[in-house]
């Protein structure tokens, strides 16, 4: 599946600098990508594209199908008419962060005021937005319903709504539409319009020749219109609340391990089924990119199940998972396997052979394999060419502020493997991978810039404070551009060609 010498970037579209107080699809995307040509990269990744969640995490959304609202861009609805000039007058001062309370409140405002001007000029274009809303009813009808319940109920989760409502009985389903029908029009036509952007964004990524790498999650959240529409396709009880939730075991990040709090899957259901909502729910996303990263793909091999109610992930257990089983359903259905394993963690050989058996590219983390060298006192691993190297992910500190907290010993290790005097010690990391045998390799923006602990993106375990973190307006200067070129023509890099 991978090409030959890539190298790319990981950048979360909310961290794009500009827009109405966070990163969106409108004019920064497009130069970010104008951008990412002339450096020489052919790979953009991102973070999933659903609508945040608990803590606004991207990673616990309320639709593995829906996208963001908070992506869409002000400015083209301002340019198809639907918002006015003085909607846009009072726009916040980009900052550093995302004020994600304050991004909402100002966004869902503007976007009920696009609705209503769309109402007030006679639904323009709605022969186009009843057929895009008819070819994506699978999923679309159910996620419009429960966000506009979701609104009358205060926001709160849909186990306790009235039982009639969180159980889906047709008559009450049907008599909720029929009061709510604005609500759920507005509801729809924010995924049009974000759906539209994309297209828009994903066509000129094409024409630059870079291709986009998605997140999909292993896990959907339990508050989420996915468990709500198909309970059964999950482990819930009678009043659909996980049986047993998702985390991991103690780790690299947390010594009780991480408890996750998603519901697991009804696997026998899945498979009975052929696996049909799984095979939806990839081909939905590789609609919108070229290449998806299957977060905690060692779950599909076997996953760690703790009981509701556990206050740490420590008291859960390994069952084993769907692995070939899926994986054949997926590459029947797709007619390929456009994937990339986030095969990270506790590693077994059952876990290495699903992964080679269906020639899917694994991740290597550099500052991981550069801490186990320091404590193994062991060479720098040899990266395969069908892997995907980074210098780190959203999940770690970046590389300086990775390095500035290390022990001595890592640090000295660390210096000596890579051939730095410690001076410019993101560049060193990026040099490494970008050097190495891996078919793709990529890092944050944030090692480009060299930037601290400051910058991280995620802390994983921490409820709040994430997610956050915004490029500055012109730090995606035209000399970093063209050192990014340099180092993709020297290592070969198959994206070098497109900043000549």
């Amino acid at each position: 599946m991978i090409p030959p010498r890539a190298g790319g970037i990981l950048l979360h579209l909310t961290s794009l600098p500009g827009g109405d107080g966070i990163g969106d699809l409108g004019p920064a995307a497009l130069l970010w990508l104008t951008w990412l040509h002339r450096s020489g990269c052919s790979l953009w990744q991102f973070l999933p594209l659903g609508p945040s969640g608990g803590g606004w995490s991207p990673y616990q959304s309320p639709s593995t199908f829906a996208g963001n609202p908070l992506l869409i861009s002000l400015d083209r609805l301002l340019e198809a008419g639907w918002l006015g000039r003085e909607d846009l007058e009072d726009r916040p001062v980009s900052t550093n962060k995302v004020d994600y309370p304050a991004v909402q409140r100002r966004k869902s405002d503007r976007l009920k005021a696009a609705a209503e001007r769309w109402r007030g000029r006679g639904r323009p274009g709605e022969a186009d937005f009843v057929a895009w809303r008819e070819a994506h009813s699978d999923w679309l009808d159910d996620y419009v319903l429960f966000m506009a319940l979701k609104e009358v109920h205060g926001g709160a989760p849909w186990t306790a709504w009235d039982s009639s409502l969180a159980h889906r009985r047709p008559q009450e389903l049907e008599a909720a539409r029929g009061r709510l029908r604005e609500s759920i029009e507005e509801h729809a036509l924010q995924q049009y319009w974000f759906w539209s952007q994309w297209q828009e964004l994903r066509h000129q990524a094409a024409n630059l020749g870079i291709r986009l790498i998605g997140d999909l999650p292993i896990y959907v959240s339990e508050d989420s219109a996915d468990v709500w529409s198909r309970p059964d396709l999950f482990q819930l009880d009678a009043n659909g609340r996980p049986v047993v939730v998702a985390g991991v075991p103690p780790d690299y990040f947390s010594e009780t391990g991480q408890l996750w709090s998603n519901p697991i899957y009804h696997w026998e259901r899945h498979e009975q089924e052929g696996f049909q909502w799984w095979c939806r729910r990839v081909r939905h996303l590789a609609q919108q990119v070229d290449c998806v990263r299957i977060d905690h793909f060692r779950g599909l091999a076997a996953y760690w199940e703790v009981p509701a109610g556990s206050p740490t992930a420590a008291t859960g257990r390994w069952v084993k998972g769907p692995g070939v089983a899926l994986l054949d359903a997926l590459r029947a259905d797709l007619g390929g396997l456009p994937l990339i394993a986030e095969d990270l963690g506790v590693m077994t050989p059952e876990v290495r052979h699903l992964r080679d058996s269906f020639e899917v590219p694994g991740m290597k983390i550099l500052q991981f394999d550069l801490e186990g060298g320091a404590v193994k006192d062991e060479p720098l691993e040899v990266y395969p060419e069908r892997c995907v190297a980074y210098t780190g992910t959203h999940d770690n500190d970046t590389s300086r502020g990775w390095y500035q907290a290390a022990a001595e010993a890592t640090r000295e290790y660390t210096r000596r493997t890579l051939e730095a005097d410690g001076r410019d010690i993101a560049w060193s990391l990026v040099g490494s991978i970008w050097s190495s045998n891996a078919g793709w390799s990529l890092a944050p923006i944030q090692d480009f810039l060299s930037l601290g602990s400051e910058a991280r993106m995620n802390y994983p375990g921490r409820p709040d404070g994430n997610w956050e973190w915004r490029l500055a307006s012109g730090a995606a200067t035209e000399d970093l551009a063209e050192r990014i070129q340099e180092l993709n023509r020297t290592y070969q890099r198959r994206g070098a060609v497109g900043g000549e």
